[in-house]
């Protein structure tokens, strides 16, 4: 066998979906990183550095990135196999070859995955070929989804929109980062509800729901008798008005300055609420704001799957 490989400093950063764009910014102006100190392999992006933190940008981070050597399709894929059982594919280029090997890699279920669906905490590595006899791997990844994405079988007829969907990401991961999830009872506020697709969700966990927006919900959530409809601006809403709440969310459309405002406003009335909250980005991103929300006590911040050009915070309040 003719194999070689060339252990590399630094990481490589896999971009998101058609968020490439996004990973460069952040590198740049979030960790001070120059364009030219960045090496790209399609939306893979590497650095022969470490940075002091993992970029939101990013679907899966290679820890531990390694040159494969190889003459041979069953030469790389055996070497790969020697290292670990499991193996996600990402590829720019030579398509046809490499999916030749993955082939002969042992299967992984990347197909699009039923809600709910909880996260195997098995380890996962992620490759790329670079030639026709050279792979970029890393055996060690940040995420323990293949490549770091999640897809869902997708309902059409049901839900009033497709962001049911960024919410069943958001459930997925919190659930994977903090072992909860919303069950049958839990009390639940839904900020910026209209037309209601996180309430539809939450509905089918069982959760009554508390959806305040200056629109109505649609018809088949408004007449639902375990939701409670207001018709107001919910982020004028002081927490002493209302009830108390076991999970609090917001896809509110605002600045994020007046999302951490109100975070901070509920967490000083209850630390123990669970909360998760989309943080919409306006313009030029505020990498200093951000920091902010991640530095929230039991607090972490992530870009979804289904996220756009967003970001979410998420909140583990009861230990």
């Amino acid at each position: 066998m003719s194999v070689k490989t060339e252990s590399l400093f630094g990481k490589a950063y896999l971009a998101f979906e058609e968020k490439l764009p996004f990973l460069i910014d952040e590198l740049e102006n979030r960790f001070g990183v120059s364009r030219s100190e960045l090496h790209f392999y399609g939306n893979l992006v590497y650095l022969e550095k470490d940075l002091p933190n993992l970029p939101y940008w990013c679907s899966t981070v290679l820890l531990k990135p390694v040159l494969l050597h190889f003459q041979s399709i069953g030469e790389a894929a055996d070497a790969l196999k020697h290292i670990q059982r499991n193996w996600a594919s990402y590829q720019f280029t030579l398509f046809r070859r490499a999916a030749l090997i993955q082939e002969k890699l042992p299967y992984i279920n990347t197909k699009p995955k039923t809600y709910p669906f909880e996260i195997p905490q098995k380890p996962i590595g992620c490759w790329t070929l670079l030639d026709e006899h050279t792979a970029l791997y890393s055996a060690e990844t940040s995420s323990y989804l293949p490549c770091g994405n999640l897809e869902f079988v997708e309902d059409h007829e049901n839900p009033p929109s497709r962001a049911y969907l960024k919410l069943q990401n958001a459930l997925v991961l919190f659930n994977s980062f903090f072992g909860r999830m919303p069950k049958a009872g839990d009390v639940c506020f839904d900020a910026g509800a209209c037309p209601g697709g996180w309430t539809w969700v939450l509905l089918q966990a069982g959760c009554p729901v508390f959806a305040v927006d200056r629109a109505e919900l649609t018809p088949e959530l408004m007449t639902n008798p375990a939701v409670t409809f207001m018709k107001h601006d919910a982020f004028t809403l002081k927490p002493s008005e209302l009830p108390d709440f076991d999970w609090i969310f917001s896809d509110v459309i605002c600045y994020p300055e007046r999302l951490l405002e109100w975070i901070k406003m509920w967490l000083a009335q209850n630390s123990e609420v669970d909360m998760i909250c989309t943080i919409k980005m306006q313009g030029e991103t505020d990498w200093n704001l951000i920091e902010k929300f991640a530095q929230l006590p039991d607090s972490k911040v992530v870009h979804l799957s289904y996220n756009k050009h967003e970001l979410t915070w998420m909140h583990c309040g009861k230990k």
